[in-house]
């Protein structure tokens, strides 16, 4: 699909809609993350008749992060969304902008430093410009179709 078809598409959420969204997209992602995080580095100590320690601190980390990434997701996407409305425009300016506010409110808190918040911030807020000023693909278009087969019919050996 062309992305410039995709932007029509993309309008039929409302700008809450869009933000649930983001919020549970985080919240997965980050439940996923969390999971790999305790399994590699919070190793269950091996006890008798223990297992329940263990398991709540793995709950714990997946929560945690899920958390973290739900609010970076919501706000990320609410600034956006409130900055497109703001603007009347739909450039970089509103992704970055929602970077920035997404990671200097849920990273500076967590670091409790104001130098932490605004390099979080500023961090978020160059790689979303990135991404939108690069298209958001990896793939250029030239136009051509590779199929596994081919369309036209063999002239017959008879």
């Amino acid at each position: 699909m062309d992305p410039s078809e995709r932007r029509y598409l993309e309008d039929d959420d409302t700008p809450i809609m869009k933000t649930i969204k983001g919020a549970t997209t985080g919240l997965a992602a980050g439940t996923i993350w969390g999971t790999i995080v305790a399994s590699w580095y919070d190793v269950p100590r091996v006890e008798r008749n223990v297992a329940l320690p263990g398991l709540i601190r793995t709950i714990k980390l997946m929560g945690n992060y899920g958390l973290t990434f739900a609010a970076i997701g919501g706000i990320y996407i609410g600034v956006e969304q409130l900055m497109q409305q703001y603007r009347m425009k739909r450039d970089f300016i509103n992704g970055a902008v929602g970077g920035f506010a997404a990671g200097a409110t849920v990273l500076g808190y967590k670091g409790r430093s104001i130098s932490t918040a605004i390099s979080a911030g500023a961090a978020l807020a160059f790689t979303s410009a990135i991404l939108d000023i690069g298209g958001q693909t990896t793939r250029i278009d030239n136009g051509k179709e590779y199929t596994a087969y081919t369309t036209q019919k063999r002239p017959s050996s008879s």
